[in-house]
């Protein structure tokens, strides 16, 4: 389940990237898959806690899964919203330059997802508790292009609608992150029976600017 929802991100971006139409709607039909299979575990989960009345970290395991999936499932539907966007924006004009930034973002928001799976699957705490820490990063590059995109569309109303929906899939990939990082605190709960005290470390600033904080176009700091 995983993986399928970590290819549904990738073919998500790719076809961003390339305006590429016909992966976009193989993402949002591959998403049906990862709906079955979060049903899937859901029953699976419920069945064994009605037949076994499990306790302690057997319970926590089972607890962990259903969340685990759900979380999972999400990240599949905010693939399929981005997969939507490029279908909305087929056609139109755009910087090619300004998808770029949510390629990179998209990919540490990867890699903290396969970072993040792999400790669940070896229970690796430290791992886990190394993703979370992480969360800022992305934060912070989501607000770096909520600028760059803000300077787009002050410089070129052309660019409005493109870098709209482009705002929007930042916003998705963004929030993948954080289903990363709600996965690593179910870890800390299945290993230890307890959530992690520490409050999240946040990285976006983006609630806070306004249009004239964008930067000129001499000073964009890009990635």
């Amino acid at each position: 389940m995983g993986g399928l929802a970590e290819h549904l991100v990738m073919d998500s971006v790719t076809a961003l990237t390339r305006i590429d139409t016909q992966r976009a709607r193989a993402v949002i039909e591959a998403d049906q898959r990862l709906d079955a299979m979060q049903r899937s575990v859901e029953n699976h989960a419920v069945d064994l806690i009605a037949a076994h009345r499990p306790q302690g970290k057997p319970l926590r395991e089972l607890v962990a899964a259903m969340r685990i999936s759900s979380d999972l499932e999400r990240v599949g539907d905010l693939a399929k919203n981005n997969a939507k966007r490029v279908l909305a924006i087929e056609g139109r004009a755009y910087p090619p330059r300004v998808a770029l930034g949510v390629e990179h973002m998209s990919d540490i928001a990867l890699e903290q997802m396969k970072s993040v799976l792999d400790a669940f699957t070896s229970q690796d705490l430290s791992a886990a508790l190394d993703v979370r820490s992480r969360d800022d990063e992305i934060d912070a590059i989501y607000t770096s292009i909520f600028r760059e995109l803000l300077t787009y569309m002050m410089e070129d109303p052309r660019n409005i609608t493109f870098c709209t929906h482009l705002l929007f899939c930042a916003k998705n990939i963004e929030r993948i992150g954080d289903h990363a990082t709600n996965i690593a605190e179910n870890i800390h709960y299945l290993i230890t029976g307890e959530q992690p005290v520490e409050a999240r470390a946040k990285g976006d600033s983006s609630s806070y600017l306004s249009a004239d904080w964008a930067e000129p176009e001499n000073g964009r700091g890009g990635h």
